[in-house]
C-alpha cells in the first residue's frame, strides 16, 4: 500500500500500489512539479505475499504469524520522489524505524527493511564462553542462507539477503514509484549490491557488518555497533573495503566500558580512515573518520545511550529548540563519501584487546 501516512495493518495488500496512476503516485521528476509536493511513497507488505517460500521457524521465535494469528512478517519501503535520487537502497536490519525512514528518504535514499531471521541472538551461542566462531558463523546464515552452523538451518529464502531482492523485484514488478529495479542486477536475479547501504542498530549493526564482509556493498552503518566481542569473523578478509564501514556510538553504553566498541572498530581496521571523533566537540565531516562518538546527556542510563544514537525516542534533543543533536551525524554516516577517508593511526593501547568476556 502507498500513502502518505502510516498504512494499517488491515490494509496490506500490496495491490493499491498498482493502481495509482504516476501523477498521484508522485512518479515525475522534482524538476516536472509547479505546485505541491508528491506524497512520500510507503509500502508495507508481507514477507509472505512477496514469496510464498517463506517459513516459520519457532524454534528461534521466528514465525510468519504470532501466537495470535497476526502477521509477524511485514516489511516496509520507503521513497520520497521530491528528493533528487542517489541511487542507493538502505537496508534496514531492524525493527521498522519511521523515523530513521523520514530521515533517509530526505537524504534522497530508497529505504527498505525486511523480516529475517534474528531472533536467534538470544538462543543460540548461549554456552559460556561462546566458541570464536559461532556468533559469526549464525549471522552468515541468518543473512545469507549459507549453511554455517549447526545451531538453526535457515533456508535461502528466509535469509537477509534474498528477503530483500524478493521484495525489491516485487516492488519492481509492481511499478511502484521509485524506479525500484534500479537495484537490480542486470539479469534480475539478484540485487546489484554495489548500490545498497546496509545498516543496523546493535546486534542488527553487527550482522550488517558480518554479512559485508562476505558481500561487497556500497556502504555499512552500524549504529550502537558493531560488538561481537573476539568473534573471528571481525578479522577476516572483507568483500567489502574496510573505509565503507561507518560507526556511531555514546560512551555511556555498555559495549564502551567492556572495550567492544574500541576493539571491534580496530579488528575491522576503521582505525586507517582517521580518530575517534565526538561529534559533540565536532562538525562534518569529522576529520573524514570511520568512527563516531557522542558523549550527550543521557541521564547516566546506560539504556538510553545505547539507543539514542539512532533517531527515535532514546535520541538527544536541544533543549533550546527540541530538535535532535545528531542530525548531521545520520547524514553523514549515511552520505558521506566513502573515498574521503581522514589519517591512519595506530591502535589504542588504552583498549583492552585481550579481554576475553564473551
Amino acid at each position: 500500500m502507498i500513502s502518505s501516512t502510516k498504512s494499517s495493518l488491515a490494509s496490506l495488500l500490496f495491490a493499491a500500489a498498482t493502481c495509482l496512476s504516476p501523477s498521484l503516485a508522485g512518479a515525475e521528476s522534482p524538476s516536472q512539479r509547479t505546485d505541491a509536493k508528491a506524497p512520500r511513497v510507503e509500502v508495507q507488505v508481507r514477507a509472505s505475499e512477496v514469496d510464498p517460500r517463506v517459513k516459520s521457524y519457532p524454534e528461534i521465535g521466528f514465525v510468519v504469524e504470532n501466537a495470535e494469528g497476526k502477521p509477524a512478517d511485514v516489511e516496509h519501503a520507503w521513497f520520497d520522489p521530491n528528493v533528487p535520487d542517489r541511487g542507493r537502497l538502505v537496508i534496514w536490519l531492524m525493527a521498522h524505524n519511521p523515523a530513521l525512514f523520514e530521515r533517509l528518504t530526505s537524504y534522497g535514499l530508497h529505504a527498505i527493511d525486511v523480516q529475517y531471521a534474528r531472533q536467534w541472538f538470544s538462543i543460540c551461542c548461549q554456552e559460556r564462553p561462546v566458541g570464536p566462531e559461532c556468533r559469526g558463523n549464525m549471522r552468515l546464515e541468518a543473512t545469507t542462507g549459507i549453511d554455517a552452523t549447526d545451531e538453526v538451518a535457515i533456508a535461502m529464502p528466509d535469509a537477509m539477503n534474498e528477503r530483500a531482492f524478493r521484495l525489491v523485484k516485487h516492488l519492481a514488478d509492481q511499478k511502484t514509484p521509485g524506479d525500484w529495479g534500479q537495484f537490480l542486477n542486470v539479469d534480475g536475479t539478484d540485487l546489484d549490491w554495489d548500490k545498497v547501504i546496509v545498516a543496523g542498530a546493535s546486534h542488527g549493526s553487527t550482522s550488517a557488518a558480518r554479512f559485508a564482509k562476505h558481500q561487497k556493498v556500497a556502504r555499512v552503518v552500524a549504529l550502537c555497533g558493531p560488538r561481537d566481542q573476539h568473534q573471528t569473523w571481525q578479522s577476516l578478509p572483507s568483500a567489502t573495503p574496510a573505509n565503507r564501514y561507518f560507526g556511531f556510538s555514546h560512551v555511556l553504553d555498555q559495549g564502551w566500558e567492556e572495550d567492544h566498541y574500541c576493539r571491534s572498530w580496530e579488528m575491522l581496521g576503521l582505525n586507517e580512515f582517521g580518530p575517534i571523533v565526538n561529534v559533540d566537540r565536532s562538525s562534518p565531516p569529522y576529520e573524514n573518520t570511520r568512527r563516531l562518538i557522542t558523549d550527550a546527556d543521557v541521564g547516566d542510563n546506560a539504556g538510553r545511550a545505547h539507543g539514542s544514537v539512532q533517531p527515535g525516542r532514546s535520541a538527544v534533543k536541544d533543549p533550546m529548540t527540541g530538535d535532535l543533536i545528531h542530525e548531521a551525524v545520520w547524514k553523514y554516516l549515511f552520505t558521506h563519501d566513502v573515498d574521503a577517508v581522514g589519517s591512519p593511526v595506530p591502535v589504542d593501547l588504552n583498549c583492552d584487546h585481550e579481554q576475553l568476556k564473551q
